[in-house]
């Protein structure tokens, strides 16, 4: 394996390219993905699949991947008749998938492990509201678990992402601190606040002063949101910023579709650039294809 860089020490340098929408790729590659553990049921079934993709964003130029874990959770492996001992090491593979895309592009490449939202657990889209009933301990427990098998599998990074409000923030931080692995933090959000209606100067704020957040930021958003929250961002912390918005078009739980204009604009990350973002990449409905024009904005490849 080629040696890489620590990853903060990386974005002091430059900012990197994130990779997109994992889904996104999945799907283009023929997977069906209407599981409720959605991409992750192809860590047990196709975990091939999950490699290709991933290899397909770093060709197109993406610096860090974001491995498949979103929502693998040992609840959801239980309710797919997976054993124990075999859901307990599907985290580590979804690392290790990455690393082998990472390792097949001539150039560094890092790899964060994705730690979901609890509402991705259930399956039902509340992590796009938040404000589940439980308790910031109560939430705590229920991701120390999954942090600390995918921390195990040694990531250069842990990403918190999709959060909808700042409990979850809360308790995702403390579930990880112990790990001592470097990490982003990034909600999801309309307009200024959080998901669930929080303010967002004051949801980022939390990170302010935590040495192992190495940026903060917004994803699964609509663009058109991105580049305020990176201004808020970079004002009420410490930290570099990490941006990376939906295509813009919207999902239709009811019918399951998306529908409507994707306004995904990579020219609009030299704003977001300038606002602070040293992280920048897509999420959902983002594509290798867009990838490979934000690499060239952002990184000048």
């Amino acid at each position: 394996m080629k040696p890489v860089r620590a990853l903060a020490a990386a974005l002091a340098e430059r900012p990197l390219v994130l990779d997109g929408g994992l889904s996104n790729q999945l799907e283009a590659q023929g997977c069906d993905l209407s599981d409720e553990l959605w991409s992750a049921r192809l860590l047990a079934d196709g975990p091939e699949q999950i490699e290709a993709a991933h290899t397909a964003y770093a060709r197109a130029g993406a610096d860090v991947l974001i491995t498949s874990s979103y929502q693998a959770t040992a609840g959801g492996f239980d309710r797919r008749g997976l054993s124990r001992s075999r859901a307990a090491a599907l985290p580590a593979l979804s690392v290790e998938l990455a690393r082998a895309a990472a390792a097949g592009v001539p150039r560094e490449v890092w790899v964060a492990a994705s730690v979901g939202p609890y509402g991705a657990a259930l399956a039902d889209g509340s992590e796009y509201r938040g404000r589940y009933g439980l308790t910031v301990r109560e939430l705590a427990d229920f991701h120390r678990p999954r942090i600390q098998a995918l921390a195990a599998a040694r990531p250069d990074a842990l990403a918190l992402e999709t959060v909808p409000d700042t409990d979850e923030a809360e308790a995702l931080l403390a579930a990880a601190g112990d790990t001592g692995l470097p990490l982003w933090l990034s909600y999801t959000v309309a307009g200024e606040r959080t998901r669930a209606g929080q303010d967002l100067a004051a949801a980022f704020a939390l990170a302010a002063g935590n040495d192992q957040v190495i940026a903060v930021g917004v994803n699964c958003c609509d663009p058109a949101d991105a580049e305020r929250a990176v201004e808020l961002a970079a004002r009420e912390t410490d930290k570099p910023v990490v941006v990376y918005p939906n295509s813009g078009e919207r999902w239709d739980a009811a019918a399951g579709r998306w529908y409507g204009r994707a306004t995904f604009d990579p020219a609009k990350a030299r704003g977001w650039q300038s606002a602070g973002a040293r992280l920048i990449g897509g999420c959902c409905r983002v594509g290798p294809e867009l990838v490979a024009v934000l690499a060239g904005v952002v990184g000048g490849r």
